[in-house]
């Protein structure tokens, strides 16, 4: 099995920054693309950023030129640098990671907001 850890979220001004980490343990032989998805209250769950085993990198619109993802191949992490937070950018953070030949694994979600 695989267990995705996030650490990272919180309460933060608008315009400041927080830093989001997912770890990902287990039987994992190799992880592929990972991710960050966000769900807002009454809206739906949408893409964030994600990154290829690579480092090609995809983000929404909404976040491009203020959040940055990283990923360490050796240590099955995935970070994510939110930077000019907006209040808009509140919803609970979900990490996502592809296992070669296990599927998809989503964390349990951490709470960003963005709040005066």
């Amino acid at each position: 099995q695989v267990q995705l850890v996030e650490s990272g979220g919180g309460l933060v001004q608008p315009g400041g920054s927080l830093r989001l980490s997912c770890a990902a343990s287990g039987s994992i032989f190799r992880t592929g693309t990972m991710g960050w998805y966000r769900q807002a209250p009454g809206k739906q769950r949408e893409l964030v950023a994600t990154i290829t085993r690579g480092g090609s990198t995809n983000y929404a619109d909404s976040v491009k030129g203020r959040f940055t993802i990283s990923r360490d191949n050796a240590k099955n992490t995935v970070n994510l640098q939110m930077n000019s937070l907006k209040p808009e950018d509140t919803a609970v953070y979900y990490c996502y990671v592809r296992v070669d030949a296990l599927g998809n694994y989503w964390g349990q979600g951490t709470q960003v907001t963005v709040s005066a």
